[in-house]
Order: C-alpha cells, then sequence, then structure tokens
C-alpha cells in the first residue's frame, strides 16, 4: 500500500501514542489498555487516529485509533493501524454521532450539509410526517442524503384524512376509527411512531388522542405529543398537560416521548420534570426532549397565539416576537396585523427560561434535539444549523453543567436508546464500539461552539471537522463531502 506523507505520518504517530499508553495518565491524554480495546490486522477504509474515544454506553474514554470497514467500527486500538485514509483527530473527540430526534428535515441537500456541519447523522422527524411515507422517502433519497432520516405520521394529517377541517373541532365517534385506520397505513409504510400537534389543534379531543395512543402502543412505536397545554397558568398548565400524556402512555403501553418540553413549560419545568422522571421509574415508557435557545418558532396564524397568549408565554408581550426573516419587532397593532394576513408567517418570541434549559440537562432523561427542519433562503431559526454545538460549547465546556460524557451521551447514546423498539437498527447507533455503524462525528472540545444568531442564522456551526455517516465521510476538513450520499431511511421495518 502506497501512503501519502500525511498517512505515514499518521501511523508514525499512532506508534508514538501505543509506546506512551504504556506509562499510563488521564483521559485527556493516552491512557493505559483497560482490555476495552483489541486489535485487528489489514487495512481500513478509514482510520481516526490518536483522539480521545468517549463512548458513553460502556463509559470507555481514552485516546485510541478507531478502524472502519464498509458501514461498521472494525476495530477501536491503542496500537498503531493503516487505512487507506487517516484522519489525525489529536486534541479532539471522537463521539458516537449525534441524532437529532425531533428534525422534520427537509428533503434539501443543503438541509442536510447544514445539519452535518452541526455533527449530525440521523435525523429524526418526531413532529410528524405525510401519510405517503413511500414518496417521502423518495424526495429525500433524490437530493442524496448525507443523513439517516426517518419520520412519523402527524396525527393532524390522520385528522384531515377523517375529515376534520376546523383545528378547535373535535374527531366525532365515526370520525376516530378513520383517524386510527390513517395512522396504520403509516405505520405498516415505515412512519416510526405518531406525532401530534396538540397545541395546534386545540379541539383534539381525549377520545381521538387516547385512541391515536392506542395505535402506537398496538405497533410497539413512539407517541410524540407537542402537549396540549403551554406554561404555568392554572388550571391549563403545561404539568396538567404531561400528567394526561403520562396517563395514557401507562394505560396503552405507547412509548411516550414528550418533545421539546422546556420550550413548552415556562414555569412548570420543575413538576413536569418530576412527573415523568417518576413515571420512567414505575416502568411507563416516557422520556423528553428540548432545544437550547431561549426563542421558538412557528407560526403566528397558529393557535398558540389566540387571545390570552401572553401569560402562557411566562409574561411575554408584543415586543417580544421576531418575525423570523427580517427579525422585525413587532408592536401590538403590528402582531394584529400580521397575524390577520393569510397563509402561515413564521414568527419567534424570546420567552424559554434558560434556567429551565439548564434543569433539562441536568435531568437524566433530558435528550438534546433541534426541533428544527432547515433554513428556507437562509432564513429561520439557529436551531436548525447550531443547536448541537451551542450545546456542547455553552453548556458542558463554558457552562459544565455535565460533564463530556453526559453531554455526548444526551446527544448519541439516549436518543438512540428512545427509539430501538421503533427502529431496531438504532441499536447500532449511538456508540462508539466494534461492531457498531460507523455513524461518528469529530469535535474540538475547545473551540466548538455556534455561530448561527437569529439576525443571521446562514452559518454553520465551529469546531466540528469530520462527520463519518455509515462509514462515509460526510464532512471533511469543516466542508461537506460534494459526492457523498450515505444516507439511510431508517423506517420502522415491522408495520
Amino acid at each position: 500500500m502506497t501512503y501519502s506523507s500525511r498517512s505515514y505520518q499518521s501511523i508514525l504517530i499512532s506508534g508514538f501514542l501505543a509506546v506512551s499508553l504504556l506509562v499510563g495518565c488521564g483521559p485527556n491524554e493516552p491512557a493505559t489498555d483497560t482490555g476495552a480495546v483489541s486489535q485487528s490486522g489489514g487495512t481500513y477504509d478509514l482510520v481516526i487516529f490518536g483522539g480521545r474515544v468517549m463512548d458513553p454506553e460502556t463509559e470507555f474514554d481514552q485516546v485510541a485509533n478507531v478502524g472502519i470497514r464498509g458501514d461498521e467500527i472494525a476495530v477501536i486500538t491503542a496500537e498503531p493501524i493503516e487505512g487507506s485514509r487517516v484522519i489525525d483527530a489529536s486534541g479532539h473527540i471522537v463521539a458516537p454521532g449525534f441524532i437529532d430526534i425531533l428534525s422534520s428535515i427537509r428533503s434539501e441537500r443543503k438541509a442536510h450539509e447544514d445539519k452535518a456541519a452541526d455533527g449530525v447523522t440521523s435525523a429524526i422527524g418526531l413532529h410528524g410526517g405525510p401519510l405517503d411515507v413511500e414518496a417521502y422517502v423518495e424526495r429525500h433519497l433524490a437530493v442524496r442524503p448525507l443523513l439517516n432520516f426517518a419520520a412519523t405520521i402527524d396525527h393532524r394529517v390522520c385528522r384531515e384524512v377523517a375529515g376534520i377541517t376546523d383545528r378547535y373541532d373535535a374527531a366525532t365517534p365515526e370520525q376516530i376509527p378513520v383517524m386510527k385506520d390513517c395512522a396504520r397505513e403509516a405505520i405498516r409504510a415505515g412512519a416510526v411512531g405518531i406525532g401530534f400537534g396538540l397545541n395546534y389543534s386545540p379541539g383534539a379531543s381525549y377520545e381521538e388522542t387516547f385512541a391515536m395512543f392506542e395505535v402506537a402502543g398496538e405497533f410497539g412505536v413512539m407517541a410524540a405529543p407537542h402537549a396540549r397545554y403551554k406554561g404555568n397558568v392554572f388550571p391549563l398548565t403545561m404539568s396538567l398537560a404531561t400528567m394526561e400524556m403520562i396517563s395514557m402512555a401507562a394505560a396503552t403501553g405507547a412509548s411516550l416521548q414528550m418533545i421539546h418540553l422546556i420550550s413548552s413549560t415556562v414555569g412548570s419545568a420543575p413538576l413536569s420534570i418530576s412527573l415523568i422522571e417518576g413515571a420512567k421509574a414505575r416502568g411507563v415508557d416516557v422520556g423528553f426532549d428540548f432545544h437550547v435557545w431561549t426563542r421558538n418558532q412557528t407560526s403566528l396564524q397558529s393557535a398558540l397565539y389566540d387571545e390570552g397568549w401572553q401569560p402562557r408565554f411566562g409574561g411575554a408581550d408584543y415586543t417580544d416576537v421576531y418575525v423570523a426573516a427580517t427579525q422585525e419587532r413587532l408592536t401590538e397593532e403590528r402582531f394584529y396585523e400580521l397575524r390577520a394576513q393569510p397563509g402561515a408567517l413564521s414568527v419567534q418570541t424570546e420567552f424559554i427560561p434558560e434556567e429551565e434549559i439548564v434543569m433539562g440537562i441536568q435531568s437524566p432523561l433530558g435528550i438534546i434535539t433541534s426541533d428544527g427542519s432547515g433554513l428556507l433562503d437562509g432564513t429561520g431559526h439557529p436551531r436548525s444549523v447550531a443547536t448541537f454545538a451551542r450545546f456542547l460549547g455553552r453548556y458542558v465546556r463554558d457552562q459544565q453543567v455535565v460533564s463530556w460524557m453526559e453531554g455526548i451521551k444526551k446527544i448519541s447514546l439516549l436518543p438512540a436508546q428512545r427509539l430501538e423498539k421503533a427502529m431496531p437498527v438504532m441499536a447500532r447507533k449511538g456508540r462508539l464500539q466494534e461492531g457498531m455503524l460507523a455513524d461518528i462525528t469529530v469535535f474540538d472540545p475547545a473551540t466548538v461552539r455556534e455561530r448561527a444568531t437569529y439576525a443571521e442564522p446562514d452559518q454553520r456551526s465551529a469546531g466540528i471537522p469530520y462527520v463519518i455517516v455509515n462509514g462515509v465521510l460526510v464532512l471533511d476538513g469543516g466542508e461537506p463531502v460534494a459526492d457523498a450520499a450515505p444516507g439511510r431511511w431508517l423506517g420502522n421495518p415491522r408495520g
């Protein structure tokens, strides 16, 4: 095998690392081989050498070399290994690829590139998806996807199928079976669960919601609700909404994921998190996720901004609302003027308490997710392109809310474990171990951070030079690889 000068230098350094292991040192430096690594002969397709390899499932944390063959991690070893391509990961953390559990990613190449630049290797649309799953998959494959992807069926789509056109109307007893059949059809076609937008269809009854939970329980897939209420205005609080969802999961056996919880609690976080943790400890299959930004983004015409919205948003006012595309700050007059217009104007509201974000991070069940689908013509919420770099830079490194290992766990292993029931392939993701699928993110703990802002969201994250999906480099030196397209549909195979 002929090596480039960089490859040959890389292998020499690998040999030096192997010698260094004999003296023993801390987790940030070469460490003694504990037997958690092993060796395998031959040349690998790709070698990542000299990085701090961290696996949140086994808590393996050592400087080591990773050898990849095909789409699998073939070896993790302290010994020198050879590769057709060698990546120098010195001074970097080598982690399982980040799994964005709430990301209805656009079927556009740029959306995939932006997510990859934030360390994401799999984007899962728990917020909901279309009834025509086959067409959804074909649209994504047509853009030559960099990332793995999957989606749920949106219960609002099933409301439409059943003939419900008014968001304030409840399904009739005759319409509920139609909704259930709609969900079954999508799940059999590969949808990984049912997404609920109860805040966006406030007329949805307990009966129709429970019926859809029954379908999720029937198929062993996830129920992922944007729950019914927002904030902490008694009695219709987010805590009450959490109680509703937990009781339905307990009664049906559905796997419950409370999506973007913290952007809805606004005062209800302590009780909501305690309810979820307590239910989990007593056998209910429940978890929660959230993004790490203090603004939301949604349509100004949605039911979230119906009269009385300010107390539900924790006391926010009209001047806390911004037009997403232009960052125009609204007045009361402008609010009602724009809300009266037809269509769906995307706005952002500054109202999410950072102390509740920290509460979510500190919970052992809290998963970090973006709730971002991608920018539209360069505009939108920075969460679509910079959530994971922001989490790692701001909350793990700078504020030290959790350790590096716990932080990585919240964006790799935990989301994989939550999805395994509906998506068995996830048992081979979210881990950095031999035999696992080679979804890997390499980042610099000293420099990882978000560049995107609310005013200028179209800026890719810093400090993430390499991302590998199914054994293929999709981000190389911080730049998307033009001819790479290893992304796979990860739909439910057991419909």
